[in-house]
C-alpha cells in the first residue's frame, strides 16, 4: 500500500527511472537517514517499483526513530520489502548479511528547527560516514551513494548566475558557521578515498528543494512561505528578499538520486537542483500566486541600490550531458503540488 496522495510522483519517478530497476533485482540495500526528506523519497519510489515491477528487492532504512517513522509513514513500515534499523549513523550495529547498494543520506543540517553545535555537527557528519563506508567494505556493496551539498562551494561569487562541480571555492575554514559545508567537503574526499575496484562511490551535490515532506517548521524559505499561505497568512520576509535560490521538486530529486546512484561517475560529483533561479521575493509571490492570490508579501527590509548578487544556484550541465537528467517539474506545478498534499493529508494542524 502506498499514500494515494503521492501515486502520480511516484509514476512519474518510475517513468524516468524504469530502465534502473533491473539492476536491483533480488538485491538487497542499505539507506541511511530514513525518516528524512530524502529517505523517505527513497524508501516511497523504492517500494513503489519493487511492487510494481516485482523486483523482490529489500531494503533496510537506519532511522534514530522507528516509531516517528511508523507515526509518519504507516504504509512504508508495514512493507515486507522494508525494515527498520533503530540506531545512531556513528555507532549503529551492522546487520547481518550482504548488501549490493547504499545510499547515505543521514546528516545534521544547520537548517533545522533546532541546529546542533557546529562542532558536533561536523563530527556527526564526518564519523556517520566513516562508518557508512565500513558497512559498505564489510558488506561487499559494490555502489555507494552519498548525498552532498551545494554548501561545499562557500559563498557563491556574485557575478556566478550558476555554480559549476569544477569551481574550486570552499567555505571560510574560521567561519564555525560554515560547519555544514566543510563537514561535506571532508566527507566527499573519504567517498572518493574509500571507492576501490570493488566500490563505486557516487556523490550527489544537492542544493535546494520542494514537495511533500519537506518540513514546513523548519528553516526553509520555501516550507515556511507554503505554511503561511495555507494557514491564511501573509508572507514574512524577515530579510530584503534579494537573495536567489532554485528549487528541485522531490519527484525529480528521487529520479537523479536513482539515477546517479546506478549510472553516475565513480568519485565524480553531480549537483542535483533546479537552474531557474529567482529572488526570495519573487519566490514569495509565487507561492501567493500559486496557492492563494489574495494574500500579501511583505518584506522587513529593501534592498540597497548595487549590492552584490547572493546566489546559490547550481549548474546542471554535467546531470543533463552526462545523465540524462533535467527539471521534469516546474516551481509553479511543485509548490501546486506540495500544497495539495498538505491539505490533503490535513496536517496544517500539525505544522
Amino acid at each position: 500500500m502506498h499514500e494515494n496522495c503521492l501515486a502520480p510522483d511516484l509514476e512519474h519517478i518510475l517513468q524516468y527511472t524504469l530502465p534502473l530497476w533491473e539492476e536491483l533485482r533480488g538485491e538487497r540495500l542499505f539507506i541511511s537517514g530514513g525518516t528524512g526528506f530524502f529517505g523517505c523519497w527513497l524508501l516511497e519510489s523504492f517500494a513503489w517499483a519493487n511492487d510494481r515491477l516485482g523486483l523482490g528487492a529489500k531494503a533496510v532504512a537506519l532511522t534514530r526513530s522507528p516509531e516517528r517513522f511508523m507515526a509518519r509513514s504507516p504504509h512504508l513500515a508495514r512493507n515486507s520489502a522494508l525494515t527498520l534499523l533503530k540506531g545512531d549513523i556513528r555507532t549503529f550495529e551492522f546487520p547481518v548479511g550482504t548488501f549490493s547498494h547504499i545510499i547515505h543520506a543521514a546528516t545534521e543540517t544547520p537548517l533545522k528547527a533546532e541546529p546542533i553545535d557546529p562542532p558536533d555537527m561536523f563530527r556527526s557528519n564526518i564519523e556517520g560516514t566513516q562508518r557508512m563506508l565500513e558497512l559498505a567494505d564489510k558488506c561487499g556493496a559494490y555502489k555507494f551513494l552519498f548525498t552532498s551539498s551545494g554548501a561545499i562551494y562557500g559563498k557563491q561569487p556574485s557575478e556566478m548566475t550558476n555554480i559549476p562541480e569544477e569551481y574550486n571555492g570552499a567555505p571560510e575554514p574560521t567561519d564555525i558557521t560554515s560547519a555544514y559545508g566543510q563537514s561535506k567537503r571532508a566527507c566527499e574526499f573519504l567517498c572518493a578515498s574509500a571507492g576501490s575496484f570493488s566500490l563505486q562511490t557516487k556523490i550527489a551535490r544537492c542544493f535546494a528543494f520542494v514537495g511533500p515532506r519537506l518540513p514546513l517548521n523548519a528553516n526553509y524559505a520555501i516550507g515556511n512561505f507554503i505554511r503561511d499561505v495555507l494557514q491564511g497568512k501573509p508572507i514574512q520576509i524577515t530579510g530584503d528578499g534579494s537573495p536567489y535560490r532554485s528549487y528541485l521538486y522531490s519527484a525529480d530529486l528521487a529520479i537523479w538520486l536513482w539515477k546517479i546512484l546506478i549510472n553516475g561517475r565513480h568519485a565524480r560529483p553531480y549537483n542535483v537542483g533546479s537552474d531557474a533561479d529567482l529572488t526570495i521575493a519573487q519566490l514569495a509571490a509565487e507561492v501567493v500566486k500559486t496557492i492563494s492570490p489574495k494574500l500579501k508579501v511583505e518584506s522587513a527590509k529593501h534592498p540597497l541600490p548595487d549590492q552584490p548578487a547572493q546566489r546559490y544556484v547550481p549548474s546542471i550541465q554535467r546531470a543533463r550531458s552526462e545523465l540524462d537528467l533535467d527539471v521534469w517539474i516546474n516551481l509553479p506545478d511543485a509548490i501546486r503540488r506540495t500544497a495539495n498534499y498538505y491539505i490533503s493529508k490535513d496536517r496544517l494542524c500539525k505544522l
